[in-house]
């Protein structure tokens, strides 16, 4: 590449990278080192500078320490340069108004800095998740799935906005993985797409949990088996059952007001009820009818005896509203309180299978009802058994 060439490269990564947003709390941007990597993609890469979040229209480059794709051309990490320098092959594409968007890592890539936040779009057969991450306080690889509710909103994990886990674990060595999406969808893997609402794909997350999510973490330095997973309310069950099904990934599981027991009998018709209420899913074609196979494996206390030597927290209220309830109308406190008295019964009936098989776990009945402000305080509870579980103190 030529003078001219370079000077033009130069000028268009600048650009893109200005035409960038930080949010207010992001960190200021640092000096990072990029290199060569793709055979015909990149001649040759140098200094350039690391913004924590890009995202131009409803596509994100992260490039803090991260892969950034420009239309298929990666920047992976290495020795600096003096001079940004792009391959003309990669300007032409960019420049040529196509959307930019994440790529998966692959092999060694430079980490986010300690403690910075990032929100990452990875590829599932679902199609492009969104996942919201705090990078490990200093560089650990351990990481902690934080599972949402049934009400699971499309742009954000309720975690971040209901409650302040970011900054419980922001001086921890522990990644906070908080996986966007998935309303109504028991982190589960589904037979076929809801025939009640005209889904359009099927619902694949515990291939998207186990799986996708766990490679493509694997490129930011995030381990693959020292890991820990709590839900709360729908996502309860969920880590339970994924942490049975997968010990080889979790070393520590949690439920917040789950509803560990779904074979229960009439269970999977207050099921039906509350999925029909949040966007009209269909529970058969998610495990099939009541009895099938799908609904054992999915259960929790089902599915107790896997869980034996694996450090658990759970927790939930008697259904009676307490200290931490903010009035907000008599429907939603009536709600939480009916919610929260099914997930006690279920938690009692996991405790017992629990003691029968002789299987240590701490289980919390506190009081209060089935809202975020108690799914903080248990978060709190379960953060030193969390960071005790992979030594991350």
């Amino acid at each position: 590449m030529d003078r001219a060439g370079r000077a033009r490269a130069n000028h268009r990564l600048r650009s893109l990278i200005s035409a960038g947003e930080r949010r207010p709390n992001d960190p200021a941007p640092r000096e990072i080192g990029a290199a060569t990597t793709s055979r015909a993609n990149l001649a040759w890469a140098a200094k350039g500078f690391e913004f924590l979040r890009w995202q131009p229209g409803k596509h994100e480059v992260c490039a803090v320490g991260a892969t950034a794709r420009f239309e298929g051309r990666r920047f992976v990490g290495g020795r600096l340069r003096k001079a940004v320098v792009v391959l003309a092959t990669a300007v032409a594409v960019s420049s040529a108004g196509t959307a930019v968007g994440a790529a998966a890592p692959h092999g060694p890539v430079l980490r986010a800095p300690a403690g910075g936040y990032q929100e990452l779009s990875v590829p599932s057969t679902m199609g492009p998740i969104k996942v919201q991450v705090q990078w490990a306080a200093r560089g650990g690889s351990s990481a902690l799935y934080l599972l949402d509710g049934l009400r699971a909103p499309a742009d954000h994990s309720q975690w971040t906005s209901d409650t302040d886990v970011l900054r419980q674990f922001a001086g921890d060595d522990v990644t906070v993985v908080l996986p966007v999406g998935g309303r109504s969808s028991f982190y589960t893997d589904w037979y076929r797409p809801s025939s009640t609402n005209h889904q359009a794909t099927t619902y694949k997350w515990e291939t998207f949990l186990t799986r996708e999510l766990p490679a493509f973490l694997a490129g930011y330095g995030v381990s693959r088996t020292n890991n820990a997973i709590v839900g709360a309310s729908m996502g309860g069950n969920a880590a339970l059952t994924l942490a049975a099904h997968h010990r080889d990934q979790f070393r520590f599981a949690g439920s917040l007001s789950g509803f560990v027991h779904p074979t229960f009998p009439l269970w999977n018709e207050a099921m039906r009820a509350a999925m029909w209420d949040e966007g009209n899913f269909n529970v058969d074609d998610m495990w099939g009818p009541a009895g099938a196979p799908a609904w054992t494996r999915n259960d929790a206390t089902e599915q107790a005896e896997l869980l034996r030597g694996l450090p658990m927290y759970v927790s939930t209220g008697d259904g009676a509203p307490g200290p931490l309830d903010v009035p907000n109308g008599v429907g939603n406190t009536i709600n939480a309180m009916g919610l929260e008295a099914l997930s006690t019964i279920a938690t009692q009936m996991l405790r017992d299978r629990l003691t029968a098989l002789g299987i240590p776990a701490r289980i919390d009945f506190v009081h209060g009802t089935h809202t975020w402000p108690y799914w903080q305080q248990a978060i709190a509870t379960a953060r030193p058994s969390i960071l005790e579980a992979f030594g991350a103190h």
